[in-house]
């Protein structure tokens, strides 16, 4: 039976968390906690997201709380650095609090900045990283199709791992990969698949070489796990700087994977100041551990938003419900 509102409010808790530094605008991120019969869940849509896309994200919270096991293939995930659009002389700073990272995501394509701006972030962090790290950008779909083909040229030198939702349409980024048809720059499909009616079509349409998926934004563990089936491409377990709860499950869902052939964007808890547990899911030697995150009372007290916010995000869980499929 799915709890209806009142249950799921009955143990939940609302939390701000300060971050590391700003990260899609914000410099702190607020979530909801639920607690239910199989553990805790996260309901952490942004602030400007409809409650038709909130419901999604509300879904994977329930289904993780009052839901079943999932499948583990394995009991730990190798994860990515998150580099937000830092000056170059951060860049070191941010990196040291990955723990053993192989692979760096860069975020590129920032409206404030320039390609120029960019290219010297993935300089900074090859420098760092050396020969035999990893580099993959992420435009968040802010490229034309001829900027991202001037961004791919001048970040050749640095040998990407892939270009990450370089345009915004389907037919934008399939146009890209042609044009990219002879260099071996695989091109991500993150929007196109979380925030698409139908996920699958990015596939469908041959516009992409993997796709990144989300536990939240897709509904939860078993639908990302169809979706990922159905689309028949490799696949990168990805966070939306969630707490270490919502980090647990995505990392259910890496675990649930039969195969994983890159490392997941899930060690963004390093991004946060603070967390709901005192043993946050950062990461160490490279990876994080697949199990079960239990919020410690004191911290969800310590980090509790202010009632004004709770109470909108009580509102918003029951909007959101009501919207569930």
């Amino acid at each position: 039976m799915r709890p209806d509102p009142e249950q799921l409010l009955a143990d939940a808790h609302v939390v701000r968390l300060p971050m590391v530094t700003r990260f899609r605008g914000v410099t702190e991120r607020e979530a909801l906690l639920l607690h239910g019969p199989s553990g805790w869940g996260e309901f952490s849509p942004f602030l400007e997201y409809p409650d038709a896309e909130a419901s999604a994200w509300l879904a994977a919270a329930i289904e993780a709380a009052w839901g079943g096991p999932t499948p583990v293939h394995r009991d730990a995930i190798p994860v990515n650095g998150t580099l937000p659009t830092v000056p170059v002389d951060r860049i070191a700073g941010v990196l040291a609090r990955y723990d053993g990272v192989r692979t760096v995501k860069v975020k590129v394509a920032d409206a404030a900045e320039t390609l120029a701006d960019d290219v010297a972030r993935v300089r900074e962090v090859r420098r760092i990283l050396g020969p035999e790290g990893r580099i993959r950008v992420d435009a968040n779909a802010g490229w034309t199709i001829d900027q991202a083909e001037r961004a791919a040229h001048a970040l050749a030198p640095f040998d990407l791992e892939y270009l990450e939702q370089p345009c915004a349409t389907i037919a934008e980024l399939a146009e890209l990969r042609e044009r990219l048809h002879d260099w071996d720059l695989p091109i991500a499909a993150d929007e196109s698949v979380r925030k698409a009616e139908d996920p699958l079509a990015v596939a469908r349409a041959g516009a992409a070489d993997l796709i990144v998926v989300k536990v939240q934004p897709l509904g939860g563990v078993a639908r990302a796990l169809q979706i990922v089936a159905e689309a028949g491409l490799p696949a990168v377990v990805s966070s939306a700087i969630d707490t270490s709860v919502g980090l647990a499950m995505g990392a259910r869902l890496a675990a649930a994977l039969p195969e994983l052939d890159y490392d997941c964007g899930l060690g963004t808890a390093a991004l946060l100041a603070a967390d709901v547990t005192r043993e946050p899911l950062v990461p160490s030697g490279g990876s994080i551990p697949v199990r079960p995150v239990e919020p410690d009372a004191a911290l969800l007290r310590q980090h509790a938003a202010p009632p004004e916010h709770v109470a909108w995000w009580h509102e918003r869980l029951r909007r959101a419900w009501e919207l569930l499929p």
